[in-house]
């Protein structure tokens, strides 16, 4: 897992070191910033200070469309403004341990069947390996990756390491890309 998640980090020219045999530091916010501009290069779009208040869906059948979202500033002055509707071929919740839009479609999509187990106990070695392999779609048009995905299956959550983050997100990635080259 570790020399594919060092893949990763050589492929978008991100710095690091071998602190000792098996464990790798890099500069976090340079890792974010290489990450997020790579997303941005391939035609993601990143918006700051958003929290997702609704998600869109459709029914027969029954997926999900795109999210409205609200500014976090407007929520802490009390204003009331409406929110941005976004849609999407695919939404992807990797807001980490607090599953923010697996959390909103529980209450918001009926029949979604979708339920939050919760985090277990740090187990880093462990919930590397979880995370990564139950990556994916949860209903259709909504993917789980990431610490979201240890809060929806009840896997134990694992600290600052970062090759299964890494690796969750290469995958929900190339399934969303596998499924809109389908369509």
């Amino acid at each position: 897992m570790i020399r594919q998640a060092i893949d990763i980090l050589r492929e978008i020219n991100v710095k690091f070191r071998e602190a000792e045999q098996g464990l790798y530091i890099v500069d976090a916010a340079e890792m974010m910033a290489k990450l997020a501009a790579t997303a941005i290069d391939a035609g993601a779009r990143i918006i700051h200070e958003v929290r997702v208040e609704d998600v869109i869906y459709r029914e027969n059948p029954l997926r999900v469309v795109g999210v409205a979202v609200q500014w976090n500033a407007e929520l802490l002055s009390g204003l009331h403004v409406d929110p941005l509707l976004i849609t999407s071929k695919a939404v992807v919740d990797a807001i980490g341990h607090d599953a923010e839009v697996l959390r909103v479609a529980t209450k918001k999509i009926p029949g979604s069947n979708i339920v939050i187990k919760g985090e277990k106990s740090a187990y880093t070695p462990l919930s590397e390996e979880l995370v990564v392999k139950y990556t994916g779609e949860v209903i259709q048009g909504l993917y789980v990756a990431g610490m979201a995905v240890a809060a929806l299956h009840g896997l134990p959550r694992m600290g600052p390491i970062f090759s299964g983050m890494l690796l969750s997100g290469k995958k929900v990635a190339e399934k969303i890309i596998e499924k809109l080259k389908a369509k």
